[in-house]
Parts: structure tokens; C-alpha cells; sequence
């Protein structure tokens, strides 16, 4: 996994929800368990942008709710420090689905925008993204 250049604050717990940034069926999702997260606590593991993490779908396509995908976090809502000075905050948390072994998106397309860090480390995630920022 290629680190990212940006100083990105930890921010997403296990059990944070996300919105489904893409076209899958599913709508809300909840965080149950982080790649490769590590804390002092048990279950206290913290994500943010760019970070794989395991999902439930909580809110979507009736065949869909209730399974456990992977996933990609694109947005968050605190603030990310670049390194040139910019600091970028987006309006919502946002993950976009993608398969474990391949690392590719599950949609074809994503709703808003999506940060740079993420498509740094996943470029696949920014191919189907309309924006990037």
C-alpha cells in the first residue's frame, strides 16, 4: 500500500456510519472492523481517508442489508492537512465498496467527490470518480 502525503487525522471509529458513495444498491454503511488498524483499547481502532475497512450495510437493497463488504473511506468531514498549507473538510463521511482480493470498485460510478489521498493510494477508485479533490 503506497502511504499517503497528506498529515490525515484518525477520525472514524468502529461503529461510525458512512454514506455509499456508489451505485451498488447500498446506502448506509457501518464500519465493524478496520485493515490493519491498530490502538491501545480493544475495538478503539481509528480510520480516515484511504484507510480499507470491513462495512454492514445498514440502510439499501433489501438482498444487500446486512452483508459484510470492503470498503475504501473517501470523505470525511474533519479536516485533512496537506502538505502544501491547504486544508481540505468535506460535508459527509463517504466509502465506496470494492472487492477484497482485486481492490477494484464493486459500482461503476461515484456520487460527489473524492479525495486525492484516497485515488493516491487506490487509482482505481479514481477512475470511476467524477471529481477529485
Amino acid at each position: 500500500m503506497k502511504a499517503v502525503s497528506s498529515n490525515i487525522p484518525k477520525t472514524l471509529e468502529v461503529g461510525s456510519e458512512l454514506i455509499c458513495a456508489d451505485n451498488t444498491g447500498a446506502r448506509i454503511l457501518e464500519i465493524v472492523g478496520i485493515k490493519g488498524g491498530k490502538s491501545s483499547k480493544p475495538g478503539r481502532a481509528s480510520c480516515g481517508v484511504g484507510d480499507h475497512v470491513r462495512v454492514r450495510i445498514k440502510k439499501g437493497e433489501h438482498e444487500m442489508k446486512g452483508e459484510i463488504y470492503d470498503a475504501v473511506i473517501i470523505r470525511q468531514r474533519k479536516e485533512i492537512n496537506r502538505v502544501s498549507g491547504m486544508h481540505t473538510r468535506f460535508e459527509d463521511n463517504a466509502a465506496v465498496l470494492i472487492e477484497p482480493t482485486t481492490e477494484m470498485p464493486k459500482g461503476n460510478r461515484i456520487k460527489g467527490v473524492c479525495a486525492r489521498e484516497a485515488v493516491e493510494r487506490y487509482q482505481s477508485v479514481g477512475k470511476i470518480a467524477s471529481m477529485v479533490v
